[in-house]
Formats: C-alpha cells, sequence, structure tokens
C-alpha cells in the first residue's frame, strides 16, 4: 500500500511517517518545508518539496500511483489565522480540495483529515465534547478546517471517496517545534532550558486537552487501516490549565520559575477538551500515555536536543 503523508516533514506527519515506514508501507511526502523540517524527513520516505497548492502535485498522484492520502499539511498558527484569514483559507480550503480533486480522477481510496477539535466548536458547552456538539468556531482556523470537513461529506456522497476525519486536541510530545506560535508545552520546556521566562497567555486558567504524539499516531494508523467513515475526536477527554500545565513543566524539570502572565490571544477559546470515546467503540482508540508521563518523555527529548 502507497500512502502519501502531506506535512510529512512537521511535528505529527512526520511521527506518522516513521510509524509507516516501521510497519512496511510505501510513504511519499509532500512538505514546502515553510514550518516542516528537512531533518524530520524519513529517508526511507520519497520526499517532494512543494506546496499543496502547486499544479505540479498533480504529478506526485499521476506517477505514484496512492491508495491513500493522510493530509496534514496546514497553516496550523490560531494567530495568524486572524491577523490573515485570507492566506490561512487559500492554504487550508484551496490547497487541500486541490488535493481532494487529484484523489477523484487518479482513485484514491481514501482520504483521512487532520482537524482541530480543539477548534472548530469554538467555546464548548459541553465538556468533553462529542462529535455531536455544535460546530461555531471562533477563528479563521477553525472554521477552515470545519469547511473541509463538509468538503470530505461532499467528496464522499458525489464521489465515494472514503474519507476519516481526525478532530485532534491540543497534541504535544518529541519533536514539537518549539520556536512557532502553536505548541505551548514545547515554547516553555524551550525557554526554561535557555534560562528564559515563559509567559503565559491571559490569566492561564483556560483550559486544554493535550494529547500525546503518539498517541495521535496510533489514531492514524487504525484509521487508515479501518474501513469507516466519519469524524472522530482524538484526545484524552481530560482539561489540564495553562497554570497546571506550567507547574507540571517545573515540576519535571526540578526548576523554580514563577508565573509571568501577559495578555490574552485574540481567537483562543477557553476551555476545550474532547470526548474520544466514538473512536474508542468504533476502531479500539483510546489514549495510553498519561499526562505525567507525556511531559517526562517530551523534557527528556528537548533536554538532548537544545
Amino acid at each position: 500500500m502507497k500512502i502519501l503523508v502531506t506535512g510529512g516533514a512537521g511535528f505529527i506527519g512526520s511521527n506518522i511517517v516513521d510509524r509507516l515506514i516501521n510497519l512496511g508501507y510505501k510513504v511519499i511526502i509532500i512538505d514546502d518545508l515553510s514550518t516542516g523540517k528537512e531533518r524530520n524527513i524519513n529517508p526511507s520516505a520519497k520526499f517532494y518539496k512543494l506546496d499543496i497548492q502547486n499544479p505540479q502535485v498533480e504529478d506526485i498522484f499521476r506517477n505514484e500511483q496512492l491508495d491513500i492520502v493522510n493530509h496534514h499539511a496546514a497553516q496550523m498558527d490560531v494567530r495568524k489565522s486572524v491577523a490573515d484569514p485570507m492566506f490561512d483559507t487559500r492554504v487550508n480550503v484551496l490547497g487541500s480540495i486541490n488535493l481532494l480533486q487529484l484523489c477523484v480522477q487518479y482513485n484514491v481510496k481514501k482520504f483521512v483529515f487532520a482537524s482541530s477539535g480543539g477548534c472548530v466548536y469554538g467555546e464548548q458547552k459541553v465538556y468533553p465534547a462529542p462529535e455531536s456538539h455544535p460546530t461555531q468556531p471562533i477563528c479563521p482556523y477553525g472554521i477552515n478546517k470545519l469547511s473541509i470537513e463538509h468538503y470530505l461529506h461532499y467528496y464522499w456522497m458525489m464521489y465515494n471517496l472514503n474519507y476519516t476525519v481526525l478532530r485532534y486536541a491540543n497534541i504535544y510530545g518529541p519533536g514539537q517545534d518549539p520556536w512557532g506560535e502553536a505548541g505551548v508545552v514545547a515554547i516553555f520546556i524551550n525557554k526554561l532550558l535557555k534560562n528564559e521566562q515563559p509567559i503565559i497567555n491571559g490569566d492561564g486558567k483556560q483550559t486544554r486537552d493535550y494529547t500525546y504524539v503518539d498517541d495521535v499516531v496510533e489514531a492514524n494508523i487504525l484509521a487508515i487501516n479501518s474501513p469507516v467513515t466519519g469524524i472522530f475526536n482524538i484526545g484524552t477527554g481530560l482539561e489540564t490549565s495553562v497554570n497546571e500545565l506550567f507547574s507540571m513543566i517545573l515540576k519535571t524539570m526540578a526548576v523554580n520559575v514563577k508565573e509571568v502572565h501577559g495578555p490574552a490571544k485574540d481567537g483562543e477559546t477557553s476551555r476545550s477538551c474532547v470526548d474520544g470515546t466514538k473512536a474508542n467503540l468504533t476502531f479500539g482508540w483510546q489514549p495510553k500515555v498519561s499526562f505525567e508521563d507525556g511531559i517526562k518523555q517530551t523534557v527528556k527529548y528537548f533536554e538532548g536536543v537544545l
């Protein structure tokens, strides 16, 4: 089986590529390296440096005869989507539609899409949120992720393109970029290792569902091998505040640093937590790595590379 992983040089995508190759799949990567890193590219994968909007992507579909597309390439910064919604829409909507059109044209069997449980629900009314929760995103990033979910339903109804949407919680773990706007776990650890002061946005009481990257990789493997079409939350169902996260990192690193708070950021929800029961009942997924163990593994990784 031959699988295309878009964004395969990024944090989550590269972890998925590594696992797929270990399982014996043939893997193709498309990544423009705007946020992905060349060092993340598995040497056993075939790599194309391209933007997913580029017309040359069709050559890959034509020549590689792909079975499955695992779509992780994205403009992933919520704050950038607020500052420049046009750019976010071009990359995340038009780029995705380009892939979907090619999937139909070249008979791809399945499309696995990385959506955002942290954004598509907006300000939640139920905690943790099931997939049936109203979707009222409050940032362009979430709006565009939800838009592609609707396009996937259309392509399934119109062209019988099987799909699985994975609505991620907040993913963290080894390999996450500590220099971007996304990934508060990596950002805090990086600053502490450099003896710099981390800044907590707002009052720090905002909560997130922190889910370890290995558990997310497992969800993708199960989705790739499942015949089921649909939308599934991927998260722990547990809320952790940014202040609690900061305290856990300090405890793990055995450092004593004061909390410093900055202004809150536009477009960010106050609480976010998703219910992964449906994924568990449908294809047997459940998170296995506890928050404490995940933070320990992430700190250990960054201590070794920074």
